[in-house]
């Protein structure tokens, strides 16, 4: 589908220097444009190679305001951001028309707005309700009561557990399990033998999220499990029983939170980073790759990065790393 250059400027909050009209039907790196593609730029010393690439419209910031060229610029204080905006007129979008495949099983009593698309020997279990422009890739499972938004993307096989909700606007990579029992097991004192304590609370997941490959989030054990609009979850990531994750949240890969763990908003946790019971992560909060933050610990300072096991802030373990150091070399 193509756009004016004019159309992307106004979809993206942009000052547009140069022609309107020229049409722009895909996105593009730097090095990769050819003709029709747009592209950006987050550094002035990027212009002249932009502006000499085959791409057909730049988008760059304000430095590119007194620059001459024969490409349509479109000038913004984020490119990246504004760059990213655009992007979803140009993605791959919903590769099917809207409909049930013949394969799918879809209970009787599921109800699916008119536009839904339901692939391949996808499963719907008693009383699902999915709202408008959902798509739900093949193999997908979901059980009974399950509740997704409007404008859901399920990509194939994520499993979804009996009575988790879903908001609007949420994207489910292949392979991501939700609402899974979460880890509680009682220890009978008398013979050692483990018991498994109820797991029949909730998974709540609100607007606007985004789940990786192959991760984990778990029901509450008897309350819910919550996570908060804006957040976005990378692949391989576990969310044990009764955590709660607040908006703008970003965690990356191999991270793992134990049960009730509470992350608050606009926290940023790197990879690896291990979280157990009952710690709570304040407001942007920033946890290096690999940290370890120690039951029941509290994690407070905005905007200070916290490294290391258990986890401090940065230059208190830069300190500490650089006396080790010291007394490695007298040795």
């Amino acid at each position: 589908m193509n756009h004016s250059v004019d159309e992307i400027a106004e979809f993206v909050g942009a000052r547009l220097v140069g022609n309107g009209n020229v049409d722009i039907h895909g996105i593009a790196s730097l090095h990769s444009a050819l003709s029709g593609d747009l592209v950006f730029i987050e550094d002035e010393k990027n212009i002249d190679a932009a502006l000499t690439s085959a791409a057909s419209a730049v988008i760059v910031g304000e430095f590119g305001a007194g620059k001459t060229s024969s490409k349509p610029l479109l000038i913004c204080r984020q490119p990246r951001l504004a760059f990213a905006r655009a992007s979803r007129w140009f993605g791959p979008g919903n590769p099917s028309k809207p409909g049930i495949h013949p394969s799918a099983i879809v209970h009787a009593s599921a109800r699916l707005a008119n536009d839904v698309t339901v692939e391949e020997r996808v499963v719907i279990g008693d009383g699902v309700e999915i709202g408008e422009g959902t798509w739900i890739g093949a193999g997908c499972v979901m059980g009974a009561k399950v509740v997704l938004g409007h404008d859901c993307c399920l990509y194939p096989n994520v499993t979804i557990y009996r009575g988790v909700r879903l908001g609007n606007r949420v994207t489910v990579h292949s392979g991501a399990v939700l609402g899974s029992d979460g880890f509680g097991y009682v220890r009978d004192s008398a013979t050692g033998r483990y018991e498994k304590f109820p797991q029949i609370g909730r998974l709540e997941i609100e607007d606007d999220v985004e789940i990786g490959a192959n991760s984990t989030v778990d029901r509450g054990a008897l309350d819910v499990t919550r996570i908060r609009r804006g957040t976005k979850i990378d692949n391989l990531v576990h969310v044990g029983h009764n955590a709660d994750i607040g908006e703008d949240v970003v965690i990356a890969a191999q991270t793992g939170l134990s049960g009730s763990a509470v992350v608050e908003n606009n926290v940023i946790i790197g990879g690896q980073v291990g979280i157990a019971d009952h710690v709570r992560i304040a407001e942007g909060a920033i946890l290096g790759a690999q940290s370890g933050i120690p039951s029941k610990k509290i994690i407070r300072g905005k905007g200070i990065v916290f490294w290391g096991t258990p986890a401090r802030p940065i230059r208190e373990y830069l300190k500490e790393l650089a006396v080790l150091a010291r007394m490695a070399k007298r040795q």
